[in-house]
Formats: C-alpha cells, structure tokens, sequence
C-alpha cells in the first residue's frame, strides 16, 4: 500500500471510530489485519463461546483457526458438513453466547451501522443477547450517510453475498441488485444501529484495508 493511500485510509478510519466513540461504541482503529487479529484475541476470553455472523471480513482476517486453537467454542452454521437442522440450532445459540464476532454492511461517517440480512440471526445477535459484540470492518465500508450505505448494499454487498453463497438471484448476473421477490431472497432485514444498544457491550474495529464485501 502506498503511503497516499494508507493516508487516506488513516484518516477517514479516524474519523469514524470517533463518531462510533460519540455513538457511545468501543471503537478502536487498526492499521492492518495482523494488529486487528491481535486486538480482537484480546477482548475475547479464551474459555468464551463464541458466535460467528456470516461474514467474509471474519474468514479473510483467518481469526477462526486462532480461536479455535486457544480452546474458545466456535458457534458456526456455516462450518462445512452439518445438516440444515445444526445449522439452526447454533444459529439460536449464538444469540446466548458469550462474544458474537461479526462484519457490518456499511458504517456511516456519522457513526452508524447499517446491515442487511436475509434470515436475521446475524442483525438480531448484533441488538441483544451475547454478552458482548465485536463488528469488525474494513475502510471499504465506510460511507457519508445512510443512503450511500443502501446504495452500497444493493451495488456491493447483494450482488457479491448471493454469489458467495451460490443463490440463483438474478443479481448473480446482473452484478447489483434487482429486487427480486423469490423465495431465496437474502435481503430481507434492514437495521441501522444509530447508537450502542443499551445493555450490550459493543466494539466496532475500523481496520485501515479492504476486507469483505
């Protein structure tokens, strides 16, 4: 990364932990993935369970092996070969676990938090329940406003979770969404996180690259 660009980033990460801080969230700065995966490590207990959103930024970070070497209890629907029925099951458990480890969709410079999902575990354990919430995004994800951040999601986020995820939504070929009314729509729950929720202690990691979608 060039030094105009890590600039860049720096500051405009800057500016948001501080508007996340008026927000009331922990919010930290880090400068790259190495110093993110060592934060995270030490706000999480090693004998924590721990839930897991559905997120690319978690998987490219590679946190999963180091906490599951420690010993922390990984709560994971997306952990390959179980069945629909397990996935649910940890799916209702991540929203008692200790730490639920997560992405976001979009923040705002004004420090909000804006997130679309499809079943609503994710959004649903990032309002109430764990015991503590850690979001975790890149500065590819930083936009002015709340509308910026529904054009993000609908230009982004959709297009490139459907094919993640390997739907058959017409945004699979189109490249952006087209609001489509089928049944295995993955846009469903729209939640802006105006303020930290009152009961649930919550860190947002602003890290200085891209990670995610």
């Amino acid at each position: 990364m060039n030094d105009f660009l890590a600039w860049h980033h720096e500051t405009l990460g800057v500016k948001v932990v501080e508007a996340l801080t008026k927000n009331n969230f922990q919010a930290t700065y880090c400068k790259n993935r190495q110093e993110t995966v060592e934060k995270i490590l030490s706000l999480i207990p090693s004998d924590a369970s721990v839930g897991v959103g559905g997120s690319a930024t978690i998987q490219e970070l590679g946190l999963l092996d180091r906490l599951s070497e420690r010993g922390n209890e990984l709560l994971n629907h997306n952990r390959p070969g179980i069945t629909p029925e397990e996935a649910m099951d940890i799916r209702r458990r991540q929203m008692v676990s200790d730490v639920f480890l997560t992405g976001t969709n979009a923040v705002t410079l004004d420090g909000q938090l804006v997130n679309r999902d499809g079943v609503g575990n994710r959004v649903a354990a990032m309002i109430f329940g764990p015991k503590k919430v850690i979001v975790v995004t890149g500065v590819n994800k930083i936009v002015k406003d709340t509308a910026e951040a529904e054009a993000r999601i609908k230009r982004f986020a959709a297009p490139l979770n459907n094919k993640r995820i390997n739907l058959p939504n017409p945004c699979t070929k189109t490249g952006e969404c087209m609001n489509c009314q089928g049944p295995r729509r993955i846009c469903n729950i729209t939640t802006v996180l105006s303020k930290k929720p009152m009961l649930t202690e919550f860190h947002v990691i602003v890290v200085g690259e891209e990670l995610g979608f």
